[in-house]
């Protein structure tokens, strides 16, 4: 049966990742990609200082505001859909943040395994 219906990696129905800050590509607090993300932005991921100081040595400042973007900048302990790209580039350098599968796009499951992604699962 083909659906419309976002799934996440569980092969349910797609969870709300975070409103506040409002996230997703489309800042509608989805986790959920398109052709026209590059970023692949499918990951529920919640922030921690050490992840945020990481990702900003590479290049994605996520801690600093841009107003210009209506981006509050995070904190450690906020939710974002993050690149899966990236996280996956976070966990083999050891600073993975936690993810919710729950709110992670089954776009995932091209890039890694259910089971990784289960590593790094909160609750």
């Amino acid at each position: 049966m083909q659906t419309d219906q976002p799934m996440n990696v569980l092969g349910t129905a797609l969870e709300s990742c975070c409103n506040d800050p409002m996230t997703g590509y489309w800042r509608d607090g989805y986790c959920r990609s398109a052709s026209e993300d590059c970023g692949t932005h499918v990951v529920c991921a919640v922030m921690t200082q050490e992840f945020l100081d990481y990702t900003k040595s590479r290049g994605n400042d996520l801690s600093t505001p841009n107003p210009a973007y209506r981006f509050p900048g995070l904190k450690p302990g906020d939710k974002w859909c993050l690149c899966i790209l990236r996280w996956l580039e976070a966990e083999k350098a050891g600073v993975a943040p936690q993810i919710n599968l729950m709110a992670t796009d089954d776009a995932a499951l091209k890039y890694t395994s259910l089971e990784l992604l289960k590593k790094h699962a909160i609750e």
